[in-house]
This record gives structure tokens, C-alpha cells and sequence, in this order.
């Protein structure tokens, strides 16, 4: 497996998450913001000051903190709800209850939508059920819309042109889909090898996939509506979770991972990863307050 995106792959602080997920990239402080769902915190990392990494405690299953329209105030995802957070006083206040038909589920994936709503996943706990969801919430009506259930593990949420593409962590697939009044409506899916889980796209639209137990990212170029793999990264951690691009020409590439499940985790399994690669990608959205 050949990188072809340049730069040597360096771990970010002494941190080893149990379940690491959602690394987000805050151009306004120049800092990366990650979760560790199974240890309830939210990590933040400052590359400008000695590299430090600051750790904050977060409600249960914390699975996404994403930037929004105010600067220090961010969105967080857990199973109590969805809330705002200001990092400077450290006060959460409320946007919307847990979804009312996702009782038993905990929130995995999460991302912000082109139009600065919020799009979030629900999964079985035990990764055993398909009864997980996607659910939509916007600032002048919180009330979580649900958008389309029976999935197992919902991963990845990508917006290009007027399809959004996720994945089914454990069918192995991914899915192309169109945003309609009643819910999302599947156009197409695409079986791939491995277990697809978190994604980011570079600014001339290919799609990277963290490959969970594989060790490895995937390359897929989207050429006319199919999804084709161009080639995988070899990664030092087994189980690799989701990705970003971030830095100041936002060409590093960060990868979270995980060493929960494993028998045997190796000193980088759970660690944050960089590549300072030859691409770049494109700018976290925010959720408009």
C-alpha cells in the first residue's frame, strides 16, 4: 500500500482513546478537536503551543463536538441530547432532547450540513441491531426530524453536489442518497471491502475512508456517480476511525482510532495520527445558532 499523498505519519500527544472518533479541525483557534466516546471527554489539540492537548469530561457517549456560528461555543452529541458548549466557562445549555423514537441507541457519526443544520447517527450499543437512524436538527426547530432507520452502524456523512453519501459500517457499504420532505432517499449503494467507517473529502472531491481493523485509509474517487477505490495508506494502528484535514493550508491529514476490542493494542492503537500530505481538504461547516 502506497500513501501518494507525501509525509511521514507522527502520533499527537500521549493520549490513547478507548474509542476515539470525530477529529475536527477549528480554523478560527488553529486547534483539532476529537472525542473518546467510551471515556466521555472531549481532547483539543493547539500545534502552535508545544503541542498541547487539553482534556475536558463529557456527558455519556459523547460521539461529535463540532464548531458552530460563535467562536468557542461548540455543538455536542451525546446520548442526552444535543447541547451547546462554551469551552472558556465551561457551561453546556440545551438545543433538543435525545430523539423520543431512539430509545435503547447511543449517537455515533455526526456532522454539519451545508446549510449549517445538524445531521447525526444512532446505533445499537452492542453494534448488533439494525436499529439505528439519522436524524436532522436545525436552531428554529430542534425537534429532531428523523430521516431513515434500519441501520446498523450509520457512518460517515458527506455532502457533494445535491447527493449526501454514508455509510453501513457492517454491511459493508456505502450509500448515495437525496435529501426529500419525507426523509432520505437511497439512490444507490456500493459494496466495498473492509468496514467503512468515519470519511473526509479533499477540495477536489475524493472521498478518504478510515477502514476500521483494517489499518488502513481507503482513496475512493466519485466518477459519475460511482464510487471507485484508487488506493489505501498504510496506517501503524489497527483500528482507524475517521479523518480530517486540518493545519493551516489544511493539507495535514488526522486520523483517530480506537483500542477498544483489542486483545493485544500496540502502544499507537488509540492515538491520535498526522500526515502532512500533497492534497488538502475543504473547511469544517458550522452549525448556524
Amino acid at each position: 500500500m502506497n500513501q501518494g499523498i507525501g509525509g511521514n505519519i507522527e502520533a499527537i500527544g500521549e493520549y490513547r482513546a478507548q474509542l476515539g472518533e470525530t477529529p475536527v479541525w477549528c480554523r478560527r483557534s488553529g486547534s483539532l478537536l476529537w472525542v473518546d466516546i467510551l471515556q466521555n471527554r472531549l481532547l483539543r489539540y493547539w500545534p502552535n503551543q508545544a503541542g498541547s492537548v487539553d482534556v475536558r469530561p463529557m456527558p455519556v457517549f459523547t460521539s461529535a463536538v463540532l464548531l458552530t456560528s460563535e467562536p468557542e461555543i461548540f455543538l455536542v452529541v451525546s446520548q442526552s441530547g444535543i447541547s451547546l458548549y462554551n469551552y472558556q466557562n465551561q457551561q453546556s445549555s440545551a438545543v433538543c432532547a435525545w430523539p423520543n423514537d431512539a430509545h435503547g441507541t447511543r449517537p455515533n457519526e455526526a456532522a454539519i450540513a451545508p446549510d449549517g443544520s445538524l445531521w447525526f447517527s444512532t446505533m445499537d450499543p452492542t453494534a448488533q441491531k439494525a436499529i439505528g437512524s439519522w436524524y436532522r436538527v436545525c436552531a428554529d426547530s430542534p425537534t429532531p426530524q428523523h430521516l431513515l432507520g434500519g441501520l446498523v452502524v450509520p457512518n460517515t456523512l458527506q455532502w457533494i453536489g445535491e447527493n449526501v453519501w454514508f455509510a453501513d459500517s457492517l454491511r459493508h457499504r456505502f450509500y448515495r442518497a437525496t435529501l426529500q420532505p419525507h426523509g432520505l432517499h437511497i439512490e444507490q449503494e456500493y459494496q466495498v471491502n473492509g468496514i467503512p467507517d468515519g470519511s473526509t473529502l479533499t477540495d477536489d472531491g475524493e472521498l478518504i475512508n478510515a477502514c476500521w481493523g483494517s489499518s488502513c485509509l481507503a482513496r475512493y474517487r466519485i466518477d459519475n456517480l460511482q464510487l471507485v477505490e484508487s488506493g489505501r495508506i498504510a496506517l501503524p494502528v489497527s483500528q482507524p476511525s475517521s479523518c480530517t484535514f486540518g493545519g493551516p493550508n489544511l493539507s495535514d491529514l488526522y486520523i483517530t482510532s480506537a483500542r477498544d476490542g483489542l486483545a493485544r493494542p500496540v502502544a499507537l492503537d488509540g492515538a491520535v495520527l498526522k500526515i502532512t500530505t500533497t492534497i488538502a481538504g475543504t473547511p469544517a461547516r458550522k452549525f448556524r445558532i
